[in-house]
């Protein structure tokens, strides 16, 4: 028996509620070392000594190369729980608890692994629609001007003496005349990049977070927006820039002018007097910024009333526009004390209210149910680029690396994670994939059938290219790729009518060579998706409510 591959962590994603009365427990060991693996729990507050502990079986949930998880979820009375693991390779039996291995059970409840109670408010709690959502990614300046149209026409416009600028002509009222066309695609959210007034096209760099910039609209039109929306069924999340803001900003100016008198100068780290935005853009200024761009000093979230005017601009939005969630810029940046006021300030007001955070690394940190929802899975777009896009990996690889996002969080956190293909700073897929359709659409077809939340930057349903800034902004093209547009459509639909894509648990059926099955399972609801990566001579196609992937394979024949 491997006893050094065996893990577990309490309170953790290997022991956690996922509501008041039901619980998750794994157990990691070397892959196809253990016969059988069986968790014993019991009442850690009871008056009975020793403890009675009853049994559960736990089943293979997952593998990789190296190792298998083992997990079982249940039911159970106790808010309080001690419990031990009996792990068997088939020559013998060890107990496992509290980071030790023995022979037999001990009369101290202490000294076995504890849960220590399941809270209501330690359960990661997730929006219930989120499971359901499939969202669209817009980057305003990039998307509509008006219905089916985008100007390309670059504009300023001042505010407060102050001069905003655009790039392609994309407005607010051309997102709400275009809800009819999001609606037709079968998205029911919408993400929308940067909308507050600011200095460039990207609204990044902020000078007022309380209006929309007028190279947009204005605060009506965004109301507007909202109320069509939410008509069409589609639920609104807006970007917002805690991290850092614009050079123009009000409380930075102050501290250009005032320096070490200025009342602002703790919203800002390591200010050097006198604060001068340098000349050059490759000298490093004398103030914290965002990666070093001049342009956009990084706010002390951590100072009290910073983070009070910051968190009283979430409670503007939500509260007064009734927008459904916030996507945070450069989430990981932020202290965690700001970042939990913010989710219980957002909760406060819309309890449903879904948070997201720009993550692009693996976020557990973020995810312990105190302060995201969520987070941008920059891993799934990794993931799918190495083996549908480059084909650099096989299905064994791919596999494992699935098995990575689906036991590195707590249950609920993993349904809800935003996986995307494509964002606003990162290569379009497509492009990535060569320009192969067939590519793209088996990256697409994974992304609509896997736990999490789909994600679907602007265009990508209508063939847009690039791989540099100009590419990846790209305009909207309204008259673009109708195939890979009615792909998108059917691929959303079809997730929309399972309800194992949804909610449904996850089990690789296969693995290997180019060859990747795996089946959603929900109550009485099981779809099984096959998938071959296109280096063999094969596509994707619609045939009545399944998808039929053709080609020469060993799979015959591969439905969903």
């Amino acid at each position: 028996m491997n006893l050094q591959a065996i893990h577990h962590v309490p309170m953790s994603e290997y022991a956690h509620g996922v509501s008041e009365s039901r619980v998750v427990f794994r157990l990691r060991a070397a892959k196809g070392d253990l016969k059988s693996c069986t968790l014993y729990y019991g009442d850690r507050a009871c008056r009975v000594n020793p403890v009675i502990f009853t049994s559960e079986t736990m089943k293979i949930v997952a593998y990789d190369s190296l190792f298998d998880w083992w997990e079982v979820e249940f039911d159970t009375l106790y808010r309080r729980i001690c419990y031990y693991f009996e792990i068997n390779d088939g020559n013998q039996a060890i107990l496992y608890y509290a980071d030790f291995f023995s022979g037999k059970t001990v009369p101290d409840r202490s000294e076995y692994f504890q849960l220590p109670y399941v809270h209501r408010a330690d359960v990661a709690r997730v929006p219930d629609w989120a499971r359901d959502a499939v969202i669209y990614n817009i980057f305003p300046d990039s998307f509509a001007t008006s219905r089916r149209y985008i100007s390309l026409q670059a504009d300023e416009k001042e505010w407060c003496g102050k001069v905003t600028r655009s790039r392609l002509g994309g407005t607010i009222k051309g997102i709400t005349e275009n809800a009819d066309y999001l609606k037709g695609l079968g998205v029911n959210c919408v993400y929308i990049n940067p909308i507050f007034t600011a200095g460039e096209y990207h609204k990044y760099d902020l000078l007022d977070y309380y209006s929309i910039d007028p190279c947009f609209g204005t605060n009506d039109d965004f109301r507007e927006m909202v109320n069509v929306l939410h008509q069409n069924g589609i639920r609104i999340i807006i970007d917002v820039v805690f991290n850092h803001c614009g050079w123009r900003f009000f409380a930075f100016e102050d501290v250009v002018k005032n320096g070490e008198n200025s009342r602002y100068k703790d919203w800002f780290y390591r200010l050097e007097y006198p604060v001068v935005r340098p000349d050059n853009t490759e000298d490093i200024p004398g103030y914290e910024c965002f990666a070093y761009e001049r342009l956009m000093p990084k706010i002390n979230t951590a100072n009290p009333e910073a983070a009070k005017y910051f968190t009283d601009v979430a409670r503007f939005w939500l509260k007064e526009y009734q927008i459904d969630g916030l996507r945070f810029d450069v989430a990981n940046e932020m202290d965690d004390g700001f970042l939990r006021i913010l989710r219980k300030a957002a909760e406060e007001l819309n309890p449903d209210s879904l948070l997201i955070g720009e993550v692009w690394e693996s976020a557990g940190h973020w995810l312990d149910g105190s302060m995201f929802h969520s987070a941008m899975n920059y891993d799934f777009r990794k993931h799918c680029r190495d083996f549908f896009a480059r084909e650099e990996i096989n299905a064994a690889e791919f596999n494992a690396r699935v098995t990575n996002m689906l036991m590195r969080y707590r249950r609920n956190i993993v349904n809800a994670q935003l996986n995307l293909l494509d964002s606003h700073d990162a290569s379009r897929f497509l492009s990535l994939c060569g320009g192969d359709k067939e590519k793209m659409k088996l990256a697409v077809l994974f992304q609509m059938c896997f736990v999490g939340i789909p994600g679907v930057l602007y265009g990508d349903e209508q063939g847009i290219t690039g791989v540099t800034e100009e590419g990846y902004r790209h305009h909207m093209i309204w008259d673009g790729d109708s195939d890979l547009y009615h792909f998108y459509q059917k691929a959303i639909a079809f997730r929309h009518k399972h309800i194992s894509l949804r909610r449904g648990s996850f089990k690789t059926v296969r693995a290997d060579g180019d060859i990747f099955v795996f089946e959603r399972t929900f109550e009485n609801e099981t779809v099984t998706v096959a998938l071959n990566t296109p280096k063999w001579d094969g596509s994707v196609l619609w045939s009545g409510d399944n998808f039929v992937i053709t080609g020469e394979t060993q799979w015959q024949p591969s439905r969903m």
